[in-house]
């Protein structure tokens, strides 16, 4: 297998075989940014869909992680409220 690394400027993805050290400067030349991701693949095509994977799953990942982090504080603050009522029972 071929190892792929992947250029973005705007919403074009270009990708390249990693060895091809020439057209990667050139790229990063005419503005794209090399992106993190790397993959294995048997072809352009494979390594393209793999990376689309890989940021979909990266998105959902986000968007559950804020879902859950939005009602942390109020359900923190909830339960701040209801033990200092509970203690003034007790009292």
């Amino acid at each position: 297998m071929t190892d792929y690394s992947f250029y973005q400027k705007g919403k074009q993805i270009v990708v390249l075989k990693s060895a091809e050290v020439d057209a990667a400067s050139q790229l990063v030349a005419q503005g794209f940014e090399k992106q993190f991701e790397e993959i294995s693949a048997t072809s352009e095509k494979n390594a393209l869909a793999r990376f689309a994977d890989i940021r979909r799953d990266n998105q959902i990942d986000r968007e559950n992680f804020l879902a859950g982090a939005g009602p942390m504080p109020l359900i923190g603050g909830l339960t701040a409220i209801i033990t200092s009522l509970v203690r003034k029972k007790e009292q």
